[in-house]
Formats: structure tokens, sequence, C-alpha cells
């Protein structure tokens, strides 16, 4: 018999001791796994190991010894209660040993539970189980956890007061990671919420879901983003002395800011574009994104993307001999100082790094990546990029006009 992904929740909170056998299967090997465990919790209870009541083998041991699987079943057990034989990694191979086991299968022999990858229709193994008439087939696909299978998950945890938005916010979240990660924000937010009887809110959810990239590099990319300048030369040498590398630094801010842009070019605005980002945000860093992609602009954080890809590009290609962490730190500084259109970006908390650089402290950091005041000092007086670039034109033809005498071809 076929069981539906509805039927099958349900079945497998409180599972049938009078079934010969289920058989679950799917791609996903962790949601698998969860569903068997459930399923033998509730058919065996928590001491079925103890007592010796349940018996584990694998699938490759059945094609070697198909008889085996029958044995166990047959086996009378030293202590009362139900009995299970889990076979796992199955495939069409153990077919035959299964059918075997489940033809001669009585009242109290132990219930056959088999778990499986992904079969397909004509699978020798999933036609056994879904026309045995009592035996159960259970197919289980990459569709997120349903508001009811949180709900039990959650009581199973201890939390029963869950409003509104925090329900929306899980299902958000089940929805983008896998079983496993979203299993274990459950148990973490169990131990979060211990002893507090307040309900729980986005920001309990915010605090124990997992994050996408560490925590200290969320602090430079939020600097970056925030557009706090002064700040973003210590942090970058706290990363580095953690052993985080520059191509892992430039791509998790292109992760950032794809996120922003995802939020900003959203036609309802970044408040509903944010809702689009996966894995979601939550809380207050939700609440700070959007505040970054309202700043920003669509067409800023395209020109900060275009810049930290060239800067990724060049980080891995072949010949690059400059310090890595001054080139990621420069497309940083660079992807807030000036617009696309060459204009200073505008920020109250804006300035130049005046830390020492390079072993240099009697100038500006940026004086020396550009080689001299002059570019600096124009930005800072309103100028584009353009004006300046056109402003190297008559240093160039001086230049050309000195160099004329000395060149040996023409």
């Amino acid at each position: 018999m076929n069981l539906s992904t509805r039927d099958a929740q349900a079945y497998f909170a409180k599972p049938d001791p009078e079934r010969a056998g289920v058989l679950i299967y799917g791609a996903d090997a962790m949601r698998v796994a969860m569903k068997r465990q459930q399923m033998l919790a509730a058919l065996l209870g928590p001491a079925a190991e103890e007592e010796m009541r349940l018996t584990r083998m694998q699938g490759a041991e059945l094609r070697s010894d198909p008889a085996q699987l029958l044995d166990a079943v047959k086996a009378v057990g030293f202590f009362p209660g139900p009995r299970a034989v889990f076979v796992e990694e199955a495939g069409d191979g153990i077919a035959e040993a299964a059918q075997r086991a489940l033809e001669d299968w009585r009242t109290g022999d132990a219930q056959i539970v088999v778990t499986a990858g992904a079969l397909k229709k004509t699978s020798k193994l999933r036609k056994l189980f879904e026309s045995h008439r009592n035996a159960l087939a259970v197919g289980l696909y990459d569709d997120p956890p349903g508001r009811a299978e949180i709900e039990r998950a959650l009581a199973e945890a201890g939390m029963r007061d869950i409003p509104s938005d925090s329900m929306a916010a899980l299902t958000e979240l089940a929805s983008a990671i896998g079983p496993g990660d979203f299993a274990q924000t459950l148990e973490k937010l169990a131990l979060y919420k211990r002893g507090d009887t307040t309900p729980l809110s986005p920001e309990d959810i915010a605090a124990c879901a997992p994050q996408s990239t560490e925590a200290a590099l969320d602090d430079v990319l939020n600097i970056v983003a925030d557009a706090n300048a002064g700040e973003i030369g210590p942090v970058l040498r706290k990363l580095q002395s953690q052993g985080v590398n520059a191509v892992s630094l430039c791509i998790g801010a292109m992760r950032h800011f794809r996120a922003l842009h995802v939020a900003a070019s959203d036609p309802g605005g970044p408040g509903s574009g944010i809702n689009k980002v996966r894995p979601p945000v939550f809380g207050p860093r939700r609440d700070r994104m959007v505040r970054q992609a309202q700043n920003w602009g669509v067409a800023d954080l395209e020109a900060a993307l275009t810049l930290l890809t060239d800067t990724d590009l060049q980080l891995r290609s072949a010949g690059q001999n400059a310090p890595a962490l001054a080139l990621v730190e420069r497309a940083l500084s660079g992807s807030f100082v000036v617009t696309p259109r060459g204009e200073m970006r505008q920020s109250d908390q804006f300035d130049w790094r005046r830390e020492r650089y390079e072993f240099i402290s009697d100038r500006l950091a940026v004086d020396l990546l550009f080689g001299s005041e002059r570019p600096r000092e124009a930005l800072e007086a309103g100028a584009t990029t353009d004006d300046i670039i056109h402003g190297f034109a008559a240093d160039e033809a001086a230049f050309r006009a000195r160099r004329r005498p000395h060149l040996i071809y023409s």
C-alpha cells in the first residue's frame, strides 16, 4: 500500500504495530533517517536498544545472506514489547529476502522497517511494499515541512506558544534549509527558551537560525554596507588572524551584496524584496539589510558587485603578486567610496583610513594607493572620476614630450 505524504506524517507519529513492514525511501538521506527515527521511537519506545527489541542490518548483508532477515523477524526477544528489524541502505537486491519475510510474517513477529534512496516506479522493492496487503511504502520528497509538521516538532521540543509571525518565520526557514539543519535549529530554540515563559519571537529564531557566514565576516560586510570606512582595516586584520583568506572574504562580500541587490531590485521595495533572500534573514539582521538596500539602491549595488567580481578574478589569476588582503581592502573601500557616476558617496560616517598603511604613517592610505593626494582632493572637492582621468592628460602629454628625445625607436 502506498501512503501519501499527509497520511505518512500521522502514521510516523503513531505507527500501527500490526503492520508487517514499512518502506521509507527518498533522495534526501537526512529526511529519510529522521522519519525512520521518529517512527521507530513511536513504535518501540525509548528503551528498544537497551532491551534488544531493535535489530539493525545493512542491505548489503542481506544480499550475501538473505535468510537472516526472516530469522531476525521470527526471533523471540528476551524482553516484552513490540520488536522491529531495521534494514538500511536497501535496494532491489534485497527484494527477494523482503518478499519471503513479508509472506511469512505473523502477528507478534518483528515489524520490518526498510529505508532506501530514491526508487523508481519500476523498482522491485518499491513495488513489493506498495502491492503487499499488510505493508506500506512511503516516498519522501523535497517538499518543505508543512505547518502541522512544524507544530508537532515544536510541541515535541516543549514549545507551544507560537505567535503567527514566528510561525511564518519558521515556515520560511524550513523551506530554505535542510531538514537536519532545521531539526538542530528547533533543538537550539528549545534550549534557548528553557525557563523562558515569553512567546517565541522572530528575534529568538534569528538568534538560533544557522548563518550563511561567520559572525566576524558578517561584521566586516556590515561595516562596508553601512559605509563605516574607519572600521574596515582593524576588522580585516582580525579576520586575517582568524585564518579567513582573501578569496573567502571576497566571496562572502559578493554574497552579501547580491542579497542586498535582490532586496533593492524588488518592485515592492526592499521591505518586500528581503523576503526573497535565501537563506532567509530574521530579526535585527533583516532590518539592517533592508536599511542597507534602501541606502545603496540598485545602481550602486551593481557597481559594487562589478568591483568585487573584478577583484575576485584578480585574486584567482595566475600572475597576481600583490598582497591579497590589500586588494580586498581596496575593493571593499572603493565599493562604498565612489558611486557609479563617479561621485563621492554621501555618508555622515565616511572618512578616509587614517591608520598606518604599508608601514607609512605620514600620508593617508588612499594617497599611497593613488600615487598622490590630488585624486583624493579632487574627489573631496566634488569632481567625478571622469574629471580626474581627464586631468591626467596634461601630465601625460608632458611626459611624452620629455620621453621623446630618449626613444631608440620612433
